[in-house]
């Protein structure tokens, strides 16, 4: 089971109290105060670790604290600071704060991590108050109690291109075509019930990543199939390819494109400005091939220059497919570094 979301507790180490001591000197008043600095409190870290994929492991455990500082003791020895506590998770997650829905923080790379809950002080010992005044104070600090919060974690998947499109068009055969991803395959709707991910490896081209975007039908937006779970998961992924089956029984193909279009545009309107190839999958059918040149002129007069016809099944058209996806992103990535 894919688990794309969590909600967690997490609590930071309380810091440690100071300590009322004296030591033992002559003509000085009680022999002088000698307490030590209680220890601060651990945080609570969240760290993007690129061996997990999902967030299934926060399904069996949901409280985390962190180590308390400890006390502070006489001849003005401190308190040992409390151990963080660091917290795997996949890298795409995404922090909010259960209670009001503030964003905390947007794990988005492999290694980035964000202190989600800060220990407390710890409190000071009596030898700090020491005055000319006061040259045996009888008082030292609480530590302070750390940070405590309930966490909703949601997973964004990293990908450079999202395969979008109704359930049997094929986008489950051209992942495990074009990689070793190996997903359920079947001659029937819904067939994939959570996303997955395939890496792309060309001799010339820089490795990609392929995620299958499972269940999108119309009303996703709202809900409807199993598209408002998943779209989420379309919004880090540099291109779409938009795939389009041209077998008569997977109804019109043009009213298919026109579907699936409009509930990206419904969930999330900048989902309409990424990069997009619409390809036009089972060509290796007699039918498909009848319907193609049709399909690629109402598709092109839509505004959209780039339409090719595949077969994930058979592997028909697919490298060229791959090669012109690679210099894509390779363009989009040249974008990106200049305009950063």
């Amino acid at each position: 089971m894919f688990y794309d979301r969590a909600r967690i507790f997490v609590k930071a180490g309380d810091g440690g109290n100071g300590a009322v001591a004296f030591r033992r000197e002559k003509y000085v008043p009680r022999g002088g105060p000698s307490g030590g600095d209680g220890g601060d409190g651990g945080n609570v870290i969240l760290v993007a670790s690129p061996d997990l994929r999902t967030l299934l492991d926060f399904q069996y455990r949901r409280h985390f604290r962190a180590e308390r500082g400890r006390h502070g003791e006489g001849k003005n020895r401190h308190g040992r600071s409390g151990e963080d506590l660091r917290i795997a998770v996949p890298p795409g997650t995404q922090v909010r704060d259960a209670e009001t829905g503030e964003l905390i923080a947007d794990l988005d790379r492999p290694g980035s991590q964000a202190v989600v809950a800060r220990g407390g002080r710890g409190g000071r010992g009596n030898a700090r108050f020491a005055s000319p005044q006061n040259r045996a104070p009888t008082w030292a600090q609480p530590g302070q109690p750390g940070e405590e919060k309930w966490l909703l974690l949601e997973l964004k998947l990293l990908a450079d291109v999202g395969l979008v499109g109704l359930p049997n068009a094929g986008k489950s055969t051209l992942l495990a075509q074009i990689s070793a991803a190996r997903p359920k395959i079947a001659d029937y709707p819904f067939t994939t019930l959570e996303p997955h991910l395939g890496v792309v490896k060309l001799p010339y081209f820089r490795s990609f990543v392929v995620a299958d975007i499972p269940g999108l039908v119309e009303g996703a937006h709202l809900g409807a199939g199993l598209g408002h779970d998943f779209l989420r998961h379309i919004e880090r992924t540099r291109l779409l390819v938009h795939l389009v089956s041209l077998s008569p029984l997977d109804g019109d193909p043009m009213e298919n494109f026109k579907v699936i279009n409009q509930e990206l545009a419904l969930y999330d309107p900048p989902l309409t400005g990424k990069p997009m190839l619409v390809v036009a999958n089972k060509i290796d059918l007699p039918e498909a091939q009848a319907a193609w040149p049709q399909f690629r002129d109402q598709v092109q007069q839509l505004g959209w220059e780039e339409v090719w016809a595949i077969s994930g099944a058979t592997g028909q058209g697919v490298e060229g497919l791959l090669e012109r996806l690679a210099r894509l992103l390779e363009a989009e990535e040249r974008t990106e570094a200049n305009g950063s």
